[in-house]
């Protein structure tokens, strides 16, 4: 008789680990290269345009941004040696370092000279960012969940002010707010809605791709589509080092870019532990360490290649959590798209199709996804005989401001308006703040503070009261939905 032991079935793999087949891969990576792909190419056509650069310029940053995303994407999705935290994370062009962006640049008189400004300021902060990834996170004991939801909640409030523009035409065109953008941002949620209730599992996953492409089908007949973008685009192109020439140094410049550098890496703390809580996989300090470090080695290859600073995209976010689809994999597969398309420039233009309403109502889906998983996190807080509301109430309100307001702090000195003008970083910095005076230096006591000590006591639908309210039984809580046959 053996007595060997029954052979032991190998480990499950994490979903984040799991490579899918290459048909589903693509089309998901896909999707996630439609709904990143007007915040990356934004950057550089703001920056392009104030600098007065030529159309061929705006094109070479337009497409070395795009390629740049990819590689930044690939590094931080597969990850070599300690850098990269191996989540489905998308990286992209950050709308953070714009206003610094533009600032440098203009102490050169824009143009090529700008430029060089800029990226020369930009390889020196990214540099110095680098090193100090580790001593950021050890800071990461000061982001329990009622840090880390109340700053998930306004990334994704802070999101929408930029669906809503898209959707309106885009801020400043002659158009804006004409009944037809709005009517096809309408028509492409309504679209998703369908499509993600009503059509089997697998189609319900691609919603927002299927309603992208369908909204684009729609705003043909709106006149909305612009196929000029394909003639006028170079058919094959590689980004070069320095392809502006050598970069220009400057200390000041260096520490206005390097405040930026703490401002991303903020924003991406917050999304790596965002997106480790949407993929059930929460994420560590060295996980979120590596994260760092391929953000800011990505931005350093940025600067080299005349590309702008890259941070985690929180709209990717939202779309793996709508989706469900965890694998890291699926996101490598849209960083190597994004390579392709920064090499040909021509099919960059035709993803560029999808007009900026249609992106607007897919966006309103995606960022509102953000804000309800920041929501749930915010659930699981506890509230009781502590100060954890107030830090809520504060932070959100603090964090809103910026974003209800653009130009609130506007006469306020330069480092203090970088740092605040993003709603996503006060939040965070006032959370944090807030969290250390009340939970961690702050005296504990199971009495709340007067505010809420006079308040009504919180009010809520028992199930009870729904019986004695309807006429019927509660309902029982719906399960997962079932595939359709």
């Amino acid at each position: 008789m053996s007595t060997e032991a029954p052979p032991t079935a190998p480990p499950k793999k994490h979903p984040v680990d799991e490579i899918l087949p290459p048909g589903p891969m693509f089309i998901y990576g896909l999707q996630h290269v439609l709904s990143m792909y007007a915040g990356v190419v934004a950057v550089p056509l703001i920056v392009g345009t104030a600098f007065k650069l030529t159309g061929p310029q705006i094109t070479y940053l337009v497409s070395a941004g795009l390629f740049i995303s990819g590689v930044s994407t690939l590094l931080q999705t597969i990850g070599v040696w300690k850098i990269g935290a191996r989540q489905p994370i998308v990286q992209g062009t950050s709308f953070a370092a714009v206003s610094t962006i533009l600032a440098v640049g203009a102490e050169k008189g824009g143009g090529v000279d700008g430029l060089n400004a800029v990226f020369g300021a930009m390889i020196v902060a990214a540099v110095l960012a680098f090193l100090i990834a580790p001593i950021f996170t050890k800071l990461l004991h000061f982001f329990p969940e009622v840090v880390t939801g109340t700053v998930i909640t306004v990334i994704g409030i802070s999101l929408m002010p930029v669906a809503i523009k898209w959707g309106g035409g885009g801020a400043g065109s002659p158009t804006f707010g004409a009944p037809k953008n709005i009517a096809l941002a309408a028509i492409t949620i309504a679209l998703i809605v369908l499509v993600y209730r009503f059509l089997p599992p697998f189609f319900s996953r691609i919603a927002i791709l299927l309603g992208l492409v369908l909204g684009t089908l729609a705003a043909i007949p709106f006149g909305l589509t612009n196929f000029s973008k394909i003639s006028d685009a170079a058919f094959f192109q590689v980004p070069s080092p320095f392809h502006f020439g050598w970069p220009t140094f400057a200390v000041g410049s260096a520490i206005s870019m390097f405040i930026v550098m703490l401002v991303i890496m903020t924003e991406t703390t917050a999304d790596i532990l965002a997106i480790g809580e949407v993929i059930d996989k929460p994420a560590d300090r060295d996980t979120v360490t590596n994260g760092l470090r391929a953000d800011m080695l990505a931005t350093t290859f940025a600067g080299v290649f005349s590309g702008f600073s890259v941070s985690a995209f929180a709209q990717n976010v939202g779309l793996v959590a709508i989706t469900g689809i965890k694998s890291r994999f699926v996101v490598a597969v849209s960083g190597g798209i994004l390579v392709f398309l920064g090499l040909f420039p021509v099919l960059g233009a035709v993803v560029s199709l999808v007009p900026l309403p249609v992106l607007g109502g897919a966006g309103l889906a995606l960022f509102g996804t953000v804000a309800a998983s920041g929501i749930r996190t915010l659930s699981k807080v506890e509230y009781d005989g502590n100060a954890n509301l107030i830090i809520v109430a504060f932070s959100l309100g603090l964090g809103i401001i910026p974003i209800a307001v653009p130009k609130f702090y506007e006469e306020f000195p330069a480092w203090f308006e970088v740092i605040f003008d993003s709603g996503i970083t006060a939040a965070a910095v006032t959370a944090v703040l807030l969290n250390i005076v009340f939970n961690i230096i702050g005296r504990p006591s199971d009495d709340e503070g007067p505010i809420f000590a006079e308040a009504p006591e919180q009010s809520y639908i028992s199930d009870e009261n729904e019986e004695r309210l309807t006429g019927r039984a509660p309902r029982e809580p719906r399960g997962p939905r079932k595939p359709k046959d």
